[in-house]
């Protein structure tokens, strides 16, 4: 009997590829007819010209195309991390091994179709014939004139970044590091279509961000495990990411679909039946997957082939209708009048910034102000636990890392958020809390020393767990360069000028993914520079209690410069986007910007005194627990170690001269 199921499981898996392989060609004919038989209605529909038969059904199934391989590629890496056992040196086990060619293989794959989506989406923006923008001279301009062709430029960059790295390396540490291009390379194109336009596009961006990274994890880790079945032991661990994953797109989708369809039955145009089948594949799929982890723990195995199959055919059907919505143009936008707000912010600014409007003007950021959130959950969890299993905890670091939450999930969602878009004053005032204060109270939290303390280690015979992942993570190579005193402060103090004295910020100022590409870069500069210099957890080179302090007073020269330059420069930093937006309570934007740098020259103060103080503190308990052992040693009524090792040093000389 075991025989036989071995066998059939055994001929599931053989067939898998074959089947997935079926599926995607039918995916790509169903998208091709489906373009030929709507012909130029859609395009007459938003009024633009129709680019011929050939660019309106390459694009679609290119999308399909592109975004199903940076599923493969961005769910292959989290696969290879969350499933690996790899040995002393870091090299994958065979079974990610296998995982890791189709990581290459997908990535190669999400290249070139990316690189081909540049010029049809260059092509259908600019209603042209794809040959005729391919043989034309001006195929540059046509680019750069598609903001969605802009995108898929770095989808191609980033894909080519994975496939070329992971052909030279099969090592853990490298496929953790590649998620980040990977990520980048998922949400570039989300953010730039639907998403990102019109009347709440700063809510729709956010949501998007989340909701293509948890697609791409919950399609790409379905379709590796149906072809690469993982070992029991693994199993559980992957149904918690396809669950967890599930359920986020379930939400994410939600949100996106009440954001884009506007009102009125949703199943009566295209999107939202696709939308609505889309919705009924992930919600089936996620019921199975839970059901299958309530039998895993009650001991019996319903998680077999078949399961994994369908799910991988789930997953690419899913990615098959998105695609087919993120080519169309939401029925939202279809009816909409299209105002200056909604084009450059998404929402009204009626009244001038006030200490009310700050408080109660909310945009609740549906990335980093729910990541807040979980942050400080999982703390609290995490202190709980510890409590309950009869150790301590500072509660110190609680209070600490709690109000860093606090004023991360204010200054990312409150009114400081939503003038921050529109006002360079506001703006700073936000970049130096999230630069200068939150870092610094995240860090006296110690997430990693406690994280360390409570997740349990992986017991012989299993595969390594979460808290293995972090101990590889801060003893890696990576982490020492990133947190090297001189590569910190570097950074710290480089990307305040890179940013703002460059046209980076006329760039990102223009858009939401870009406002929290910003965010979460200033957040993560902050806490690599302060972990340095007053962190408890173990990672970064630590110098000399005098040496911290005085990195720290090396920065406040180049801040206050800052401040200056803004405040003096002749030009206004972001003036296309401000002059643009022309808000009209706002009396002069060169005004504005020289109170923007008086923030950036004073704000520092306080987040140092607080550095400061906590810098000397720890200073004074690292001398009082000298003294203590040396107290401790003098008591026992031994000698001084180092003087016992002196002398014997001395004696062995005066034998050597005799």
């Amino acid at each position: 009997m075991k025989s036989s199921l071995d066998s059939r499981r055994r001929t599931v898996t053989a067939l898998t590829p074959w089947l997935l392989a079926a599926v995607l060609v039918a995916v790509v004919a169903s998208l091709g007819l489906y373009s030929l038989a709507s012909g130029d209605r859609v395009y007459a529909t938003t009024g633009d010209s129709y680019p011929g038969a050939l660019t309106a059904v390459v694009e679609p199934a290119g999308y399909f195309t592109a975004a199903l391989a940076g599923a493969l590629t961005f769910g292959g890496l989290l696969y290879v991390v969350i499933a690996a056992r790899p040995d002393e040196g870091g090299v994958l086990d065979e079974r990610a091994f296998l995982v890791h060619v189709r990581v290459e293989r997908a990535s190669a794959a999400w290249t070139v179709a990316s690189l081909a989506m540049v010029v049809v989406q260059a092509a259908n923006d600019a209603g042209a014939p794809v040959t005729r923008v391919v043989t034309s001279p001006a195929v540059l301009e046509a680019v750069l004139a598609s903001e969605m062709a802009r995108a898929w430029v770095a989808v191609t960059l980033a894909g080519l970044i994975v496939a070329v790295t992971s052909r030279l390396t099969v090592r853990w540490i490298p496929h953790v590091v590649l998620l980040i291009p990977a990520l980048i390379g998922i949400v570039a194109v989300p953010v730039s279509g639907n998403a990102g336009q019109g009347p709440d596009h700063d809510y729709a961006t956010s949501a998007v961000i989340v909701f293509a990274t948890a697609l791409a994890v919950w399609a790409g880790v379905k379709v590796h495990a149906a072809v690469t079945p993982p070992v029991v032991t693994i199993t559980r661990r992957l149904l918690l990411t396809e669950i967890v994953s599930g359920a986020v797109v379930l939400g994410y989708g939600a949100m996106l679909l009440a954001l884009l369809l506007g009102p009125g039955n949703p199943v009566q145009n295209a999107y939202g039946r696709a939308a609505v089948a889309a919705a009924f594949v992930v919600a089936l799929t996620w019921m199975s997957d839970v059901f299958a982890l309530i039998s895993d723990r009650r001991g019996r195995r319903s998680h077999g082939g078949l399961r994994r199959v369908s799910g991988a055919v789930a997953g690419v059907a899913t990615v098959a209708l998105l695609a087919s919505m993120a080519t169309q143009t939401a029925p939202r936008f279809l009816s909409h009048r299209f105002t200056p707000w909604d084009i450059f912010l998404g929402y009204e600014l009626p009244q001038p910034p006030s200490a009310w409007t700050l408080a109660t003007v909310w945009r609740f950021d549906t990335l980093i102000g729910v990541a807040a959130i979980v942050l400080a959950t999982l703390y609290v969890w995490a202190f709980v636990r510890l409590q309950r299993r009869g150790d301590r905890w500072p509660v110190g670091r609680l209070v600490a890392w709690l109000i860093g939450c606090l004023v991360l999930l204010l200054t990312s969602s409150s009114g400081v958020k939503a003038y921050g878009s529109a006002m360079f004053s506001v703006h700073m005032a936000e970049h130096m809390t999230l630069n200068m204060f939150v870092p610094v109270l995240l860090v006296l939290g110690g997430p990693v020393t406690l994280a360390l303390r409570v997740l349990p280690a992986a017991g012989k015979g299993q595969a390594p767990g979460p808290r293995e992942w972090l101990l590889w993570m801060i003893h890696s190579r990576v982490t020492s360069f990133l947190s090297h005193p001189v590569i910190a402060f570097v950074l710290f103090v480089a990307s305040l000028y890179a940013v703002y004295f460059t046209p980076i910020f006329d760039t990102l100022v223009r858009y939401h993914w870009g406002h929290e590409l910003m965010s979460v870069h200033f957040l993560l500069v902050g806490y690599l520079f302060f972990w340095g210099i007053i962190g408890i957890d173990p990672g970064p080179r630590r110098l000399p209690f005098l040496g911290r302090l005085g990195l720290l007073f090396a920065v406040m020269p180049f801040h206050a410069f800052f401040g200056i330059a803004t405040m003096t420069t002749t030009g206004t930093i972001g003036e296309q986007f401000y002059r643009f937006l022309d808000l009209p309570w706002l009396a002069s934007r060169g005004s504005d910007q020289h109170l923007g740098g008086a923030i950036a020259w004073g704000s520092s103060e306080l987040p140092v005194i607080v550095v400061v103080v906590a810098l000397v503190a720890q200073w004074a308990r690292q001398d009082r627990r000298a003294a203590v052992r040396a107290d401790r040693h003098a008591e026992s009524g031994y000698a001084d170690d180092e003087l016992d090792a002196y002398n014997a040093m001395l004696r062995e000389l005066a034998r050597n001269r005799r």
